[in-house]
């Protein structure tokens, strides 16, 4: 801390960085248009902001519980798409527009397995509000299992699924193409500086915490305890501790993969993971309605099937991703 002899270790970084962003020069191109320059990052932040109000972060602890909060939830984070179109569009650079469309497709194509990976769960509740879906996981299976939906094959599956879909989403690494440093500078937010420029970061940043929240809602018991005798503990904490995991792992995923190239990423969605969401909705519908089964071995019996199927079609839809759209290179080369 300046003018004391107070050591932060080096925490005071991160504030010092975020003063000096905001606090750099805006520069706009001369050709750009300047009003939607200035609306494209307004349209990604604040709606960013309104996802949270529907999110269960504890025990009576969410802004509004909407019947359809999940769909809420999901209309908002559509606006994402818009607002990099904006970016894009307005800033007159060929970079810009690149990154842009490479933003839409991204995100359209990774929205379908990133909804149909929730319908699951809908399936299975019977409701669209983020609160009933938690208190569908808070009982427990034998009075210390909880009855979270990742502990089951379909809501393994589902989870898997929206995680992938997740990181693209928000173009995290390695998802990242829209920004891609060494291809198109910094994609569609080439052209902003300053304030505008944070504006985008914290709007990213806010959308991969909205979205790793309701990961933890949907699929990890919301702020429900693993364990009975730990209710005792405040429910916002179980919240918290959850959604710091999963933020533990897009960060070494970040640190760790690297980046996919245009037609790999597309294939991924279209060839993958959109069949296998589908064919995970079959494998809901079945463990749902085998809950009638009463022959002995009916809990195995239907773990077994349900597991199967999504294994079944998890390997035969891999080996499409190992297809090689064009011949191999061949070289000659002078005597």
């Amino acid at each position: 801390i300046p003018l004391t002899k107070i050591r932060l270790a080096g925490f005071g970084q991160f504030i010092a960085d975020g003063i000096k962003m905001l606090t750099k020069e805006d520069i706009v191109p001369f050709s750009a248009d300047k009003v939607v320059h200035f609306l494209a990052p307004l349209a990604l932040a604040i709606p960013v902001w309104l996802t949270f109000a529907v999110i269960p972060f504890g025990r009576n602890m969410s802004a509004i519980d909407l019947d359809a909060g999940l769909l809420f939830f999901f209309a908002l984070g559509a606006g994402s798409e818009l607002a990099v179109f904006m970016a894009g569009w307005a800033s007159r650079n060929k970079y810009a527009l690149v990154g842009a469309m490479r933003g839409i497709a991204q995100m359209i194509s990774y929205e379908i397995p990133l909804v149909l990976s929730t319908v699951a769960v809908v399936m299975i509740v019977g409701s669209l509000s983020l609160n009933d879906i938690v208190a569908a996981q808070s009982a427990y299976t034998f009075g210390f299992i909880p009855n979270w939906f990742v502990f089951t094959p379909w809501g393994l599956a589902a989870f898997l699924f929206f995680m992938i879909a997740a990181c693209a989403e928000t173009n995290r690494a390695p998802f990242d193409l829209p920004e891609a440093e060494s291809e198109i500078i910094a994609g569609y937010l080439t052209e902003y500086s300053g304030f505008k420029y944070a504006l985008f970061f914290l709007g990213e940043y806010l959308g991969l915490f909205a979205i790793t929240g309701l990961a933890v809602t949907l699929f990890l018991g919301g702020w429900t305890a693993p364990l009975p005798f730990l209710n005792v503990i405040p429910s916002w904490l179980w919240f918290f501790l959850k959604f710091a995991t999963l933020i533990a792992l897009f960060i070494w995923v970040r640190a760790t993969v690297p980046r996919l190239r245009m037609d790999q990423l597309m294939k991924l969605a279209w060839k993958f993971l959109v069949p296998l969401t589908l064919i995970n909705l079959v494998v809901t519908a079945i463990w749902h309605f085998s809950n009638a089964w009463e022959f002995t071995g009916a809990i195995a019996a239907r773990w077994l099937l349900c597991g199967a199927m999504i294994g079944a079609a998890y390997i035969a839809l891999g080996r499409t991703l190992h297809t090689n759209a064009f011949p191999r290179r061949t070289y000659r080369y002078a005597d």
